[in-house]
């Protein structure tokens, strides 16, 4: 009888052993199923998707050639907006007709649906002298750039310096590709002195 009793008390040990087994095979193919199991806990979108320390990446045009490279210290991808914030940024501009110009800031954000970047903290432009232009700077504390139209603006005090010409004001259009700048407020060109 002992033995009897033994032995059913090892086959309902197995049996409801068996049972859990089969009932956690059956939730985690339905998590599986859900994709519950891959997704894990759901991330804000607002918070970063992924970060890239010292990175570059090239805007190629439709023909295959190279456009424009943003490099930096740190790229911080957020994807709400589809935006990466940038530090130390530097974009390069690889116009095919004019000299390529460098644009260095603080801070830098692309907004990549649109493929506008917005650069900001003592803003830095260089352009080399070419056959045909003199070598230009830019400083001002704030630059929106549109990397496929070759144009610039800004809002805020900005001074430029074309040869040994200065000229600054407020709120500036500058458009590289049709070689035009212009300044909505408070323009000033100092004009270096003619030789004697």
């Amino acid at each position: 009888m002992h033995r009897r009793s033994a032995h059913r008390w090892r086959s309902g040990v197995v049996l409801i052993a068996g049972a859990v087994v089969a009932l956690a095979s059956f939730w985690l193919v339905q998590v599986i199923n859900r994709g519950d199991f891959a997704r894990g806990v759901d991330v804000p979108k607002t918070e970063p998707d992924y970060i890239v320390e010292n990175f570059s990446f090239v805007r190629m045009t439709p023909e295959g050639k190279p456009r424009y490279i943003v490099s930096g210290d740190k790229l911080t991808h957020r994807p709400e907006g589809d935006i990466s914030d940038v530090d130390k940024p530097v974009v390069q501009n690889l116009s095919p007709v004019q000299q390529p110009m460098t644009m260095n800031a603080e801070r830098g954000r692309v907004d990549h649906t649109n493929n506008v970047v917005d650069l900001m903290g003592r803003v830095d432009i260089e352009r080399a002298a070419s056959p045909t232009a003199k070598r230009m700077t830019i400083k001002t504390e704030q630059l929106t750039v549109f990397p496929d139209e070759d144009r610039m603006t800004s809002s805020q005090a900005v001074v430029m310096t074309l040869g040994d010409t200065s000229i600054s004001g407020v709120g500036m259009q500058a458009d590289n590709a049709a070689q035009t700048v212009h300044f909505s407020k408070s323009g000033q060109i100092v004009f270096p002195p003619k030789p004697r």
